[in-house]
């Protein structure tokens, strides 16, 4: 007979494997989402409310967008899954976001780590943190949202 901890953990590398492509899809949408809002914030909001209003007003935009899509996500694909298996999605769906925004930016955009590091500056009024702390959180965060609401 096989250990309940055993069990539990059978359990949640199932739920995992059942989760991973629908969340490897979901971030492939939101790594769009990230791009057209960046695009939006140059072409539209940097001329009418200057660099630091425009990147204030593109990171909350964003942090609602990655919201409402892990809360259409959860709804549609995780309704059921354990407290560790959100966090989990969350936690790639942050690490690829990171991967992708430094890894294309230095690479492919070339800027320099220290202008991509800026971002994070909050003491200068910068607060892009809260888009991978968003990422992180959102899974969890939209499933507790989810089971309040039902």
């Amino acid at each position: 007979m096989e250990a309940p901890t055993s069990q539990v953990n059978t359990q949640i590398r199932s739920s995992w494997r059942r989760l991973l492509g629908p969340a490897l899809a979901v971030w492939a949408g939101l790594a769009v989402l990230a791009v057209l809002n960046g695009i939006f914030r140059e072409a539209v909001l940097a001329p009418s409310l200057g660099d630091a209003g425009a990147h204030v007003l593109s990171t909350l935009l964003l942090t609602v967008a990655v919201a409402i899509v892990a809360v259409l996500y959860v709804e549609r694909f995780a309704q059921e899954a354990e407290r560790r298996t959100l966090l989990a999605v969350g936690g790639l769906w942050t690490v690829l976001t990171l991967a992708f925004e430094f890894g294309f930016g230095h690479y492919v955009v070339g800027k320099s780590w220290a202008v991509l590091l800026a971002d994070y500056d909050v003491l200068a009024g910068r607060i892009w943190i809260l888009v991978p702390v968003t990422l992180l959180v959102a899974p969890l965060v939209a499933a507790r949202y989810l089971r309040r609401r039902t």
